[in-house]
């Protein structure tokens, strides 16, 4: 069966009945529908465990993150502990390019898997709206005669569009006779500063503060125009105020899931809100996250922004690979990745290992690994895997939640309960906030990615200065980077030794209160591959979709 026949040969419960099971009254949900929510109870004592599920570097055999996510929730569920799932929401972006969907897989996903791949609430139609909505009114303050003497040419705020579109990386905008022309660029809605600043808001008041706050630009003086300065941000906010209200759903096997918003982890801080996750915390006893991508970028970005804005921390970590993976990261071609190779796993298991060391020894958490499992996976090549982690002295457990759902899961869950009893009071972060910005990036690429050292261009230069004089220092740092690599460079798979981290540029993100600097050739608009996802999509005349995974 494929992900979509799985999912709708389960029949879900309604969500008055998930609502339920957290403690939720009817007075404190939005119905959409039958079998989506949202949830307007406010936090109340988040002292609930948390468990943060990351992972490698990803490949394109793929890593399985979020299936596994789905399995130890519904793992939980199925011991009998009280146990919530806190995911980010996916863009349309990876849902119609590369990636496709982000529901999981199998018989660990959640649902309805359509809808919350595609639109799900409105959420991210609202963020592109408020985003474009300030956008548009920055234009016409500078057509109706510009009473803040904005420079045209120092615009720092962007358009944005939550699909893949490079031919949007560099337009012309105001090209009528009436108004000068300009350069502008758009962001994919997930790198967006909105996001952001969603995702970290704490409520209403903290929103419009925040949104206030965006330097949309410089004047011809050079000193900084707020959103505030064009009184758009309450505007901004009505657009806002119900997708600032966490989404929630079910897995198949009926565990409750909080999905909410979605920033991508190497262009983004790759978490979603902190709302989210804190409101999970308050309803019960386990909550499950995750982070984008691998350890480096979104395990690194919960750890290091999210936790400290948010004042939380994981009670454990959970680390996927899948034996595939890790061959790719030794070099074998993807069409030979189901043939036995130990000597190809010896040499992409040093990127496992890299993951493990920036867990336990750059952050000092409680940590188990988690194999994947795959039919195509020998005795001999686990083997060598569990032989490694136990040299290592770092727990580890196999699923296999594709397949078997929370029952795949269960050995996986059962550690996870014991290591969650662990001391994690020793958490530490891998930079300090008071040190200087070249300082903070420089020690997120040695500690976490291992490089020797970074390279700031001479843009990079400029951006410091000016942060540095708009006195914006102490604010914590978001890298966007290659997923693929621990490098600034996707073609240096496995564990990467002797390179430096180039950072082009670092821009202002005074809404949101971080910095984002820019590595190698990372872009913040993707593109769409030579075989994009939407081109193998059907829709029946009965509405049936196909090719959704």
């Amino acid at each position: 069966m494929t992900d979509i026949e799985i999912a709708e040969s389960t029949k879900p419960k309604k969500i008055k009945a998930i609502a339920k099971k957290l403690g939720l009254k009817n007075s404190e949900i939005i119905l959409y529908g039958d079998y989506k929510a949202k949830i307007k109870k406010k936090i109340n004592n988040p002292n609930g465990k948390l468990v943060l599920v990351t992972a490698i570097n990803p490949t394109s055999a793929g890593i399985g993150k979020t299936t596994v996510s789905i399995g130890i929730a519904d793992a939980l569920n199925y011991l009998g502990e009280s146990t919530c799932l806190a995911l980010r929401e996916p863009s349309l972006g990876p849902v119609f390019g590369i990636k496709g969907g982000a529901t999981g897989g199998g018989h660990s996903q959640i649902v309805p898997m359509s809808d919350i791949n595609l639109h799900f609430n409105g959420d991210f139609h609202a963020i592109t709206s408020a985003n474009n909505l300030l956008c548009s009114t920055i234009d016409n303050h500078i057509f109706q005669g510009n009473n803040l003497n904005i420079d045209p040419n120092n615009i720092l705020f962007h358009r944005c569009l939550d699909l893949n579109d490079r031919a949007l990386r560099s337009v012309t905008v105001s090209q009528t006779k009436l108004e000068t022309p300009r350069q502008d660029s758009f962001t994919i809605t997930a790198a967006s500063e909105i996001m952001a600043i969603m995702c970290l808001s704490k409520d209403i008041s903290d929103l419009k503060r925040r949104l206030g706050n965006i330097i949309v630009a410089l004047n011809k003086k050079g000193k900084p125009i707020y959103a505030r300065d064009l009184h758009i941000q309450d505007a901004m906010a009505i657009l806002l105020k119900d997708a600032l209200l966490p989404n929630l759903v079910q897995t198949l096997e009926g565990t409750p899931a909080i999905v909410h918003l979605g920033p991508f982890a190497n262009i983004a801080h790759g978490c979603n809100s902190i709302n989210a996750t804190k409101l999970s915390m308050s309803l019960v006893d386990y909550t499950i996250t995750e982070a984008g991508f691998g350890a480096d970028l979104g395990a690194e970005k919960f750890l290091d922004l999210k936790c400290r804005v948010a004042s939380i921390k994981p009670n454990c970590v959970v680390l996927v690979a899948t034996i595939q993976a890790l061959k790719l990261h030794g070099g074998v071609q993807k069409e030979n990745l189901k043939e036995e190779n130990i000597e190809a796993l010896k040499i992409g298991i040093e990127n496992l290992k890299r993951h493990i060391g920036i867990i336990k020894n750059v952050y000092k958490l409680p940590l188990i690994v988690t194999l994947n499992k795959y039919n195509s996976d020998t005795q001999k090549e686990v083997d060598f895997v569990i032989q490694t982690l136990k040299n290592l002295s770092c727990d580890y457990s196999i699923n296999d939640a594709w397949a078997l759902g929370g029952k795949g899961a269960i050995d996986l869950a059962n550690k996870i309960i014991k290591l969650c009893q662990e001391d994690n009071s020793n958490f530490e972060y891998s930079y300090t906030l008071e040190n200087s910005v070249e300082k903070k990036i420089t020690d997120i690429c040695t500690k976490i990615y291992g490089a020797k050292g970074v390279v700031f261009t001479e843009k990079a230069k400029e951006s410091i200065n000016t942060i540095n004089k708009l006195k914006l220092n102490h604010y914590p740092i978001v890298i966007a980077k290659t997923q693929y690599s621990l490098s600034d460079n996707p073609k240096l798979l496995g564990a990467p030794e002797k390179f430096e981290v180039t950072i082009r540029d670092i821009e202002i993100r005074n809404g949101a209160e971080f910095l984002v600097a820019l590595a190698g050739d990372m872009l913040l608009m993707p593109g769409l591959g030579k075989n994009p996802a939407g081109v193998n999509m059907k829709i029946s005349n009965s509405g049936k979709i196909s090719g959704l995974f």
